[in-house]
């Protein structure tokens, strides 16, 4: 009996966890560099913080980050050669907020030199 305690114990550990182990107890989001663009400087903010996560290389992923709450778009901010460049969110109104686990925001840049028309974001669930 004590040892299948103990199996259902890690089992629930390992289910209450990600892929990658990290718990899934807040929303933790990566960022994902598709563009070939390196991007510097890059902040996201959404209503449950703000997080600075530095630079990225064209084509790089940084480590995930956690929020309290995030939702399927967020406030990003960066620099490429220098120029800032937007995405700003008007309002949340009628979103769902992010359920606790791991999300990509993939941010990808077009050829525009507009500061809030050259980025281009979308969630994945990782």
């Amino acid at each position: 009996m004590k040892n299948l305690l103990t199996l259902l114990s890690v089992m629930l550990l390992i289910l209450g966890c990600s892929d990658d182990g990290t718990p899934s107890e807040k929303v933790n989001i990566r960022l994902r560099n598709l563009s070939s663009y390196d991007f510097s400087n890059v902040v996201v903010g959404t209503p449950g913080g703000t997080v600075n996560y530095g630079n990225i290389p064209s084509r790089g992923i940084t480590e995930y980050e956690s929020f309290e709450t995030a939702y399927r778009y967020a406030f990003i901010e960066l620099q490429i050669d220098g120029d800032t460049f937007t995405i700003q969110p008007i309002d949340y109104v009628g979103e769902t907020p992010l359920e606790n686990g791991n999300y990509t925001y993939e941010i990808n840049a077009n050829d525009s030199q507009e500061r809030y028309g050259r980025l281009i974001l979308r969630l994945r669930e990782d």
